[in-house]
């Protein structure tokens, strides 16, 4: 049975906000420097232009990344990371880190 309780120990909440295919991809692409939207969506190929808009909504509104239009004509869009996101691109490097190391070990695993 599920609990109803607030996740007390915040992974829940970490994993919220990088939950999504995109996401800690963005995250990454972010931290190096501002994007506009075209550039990501060449920069993540086979992400659709629905799927990179709903992740960055939801980045932008777990105050990851900073939405900025500027007044311009053709109008220019670009999304920059936060110091909450560049905070949490540090958790990101060690899950992945993490994640090689479980790689190596399934498949040392495999070949024994």
């Amino acid at each position: 049975m599920r609990r109803k309780e607030p996740d007390s120990c915040g992974f829940a909440a970490a994993l919220q906000a990088i939950g999504g295919k995109w996401k800690t991809s963005l995250l990454w692409e972010l931290h190096l420097r501002p994007y506009r939207f075209a550039e990501l969506r060449r920069l993540l190929p086979g992400v659709s232009e629905k799927v990179l808009t709903q992740q960055l909504r939801q980045m932008e509104a777990d105050g990851l990344i900073r939405r900025r239009a500027y007044d311009e004509v053709p109008p220019r869009v670009e999304y920059s990371i936060t110091p909450l996101g560049f905070s949490l691109n540090d958790a990101v490097t060690v899950m992945s880190a993490w994640g090689k190391h479980h790689e190596t070990w399934k498949s040392q695993r495999k070949a024994a």
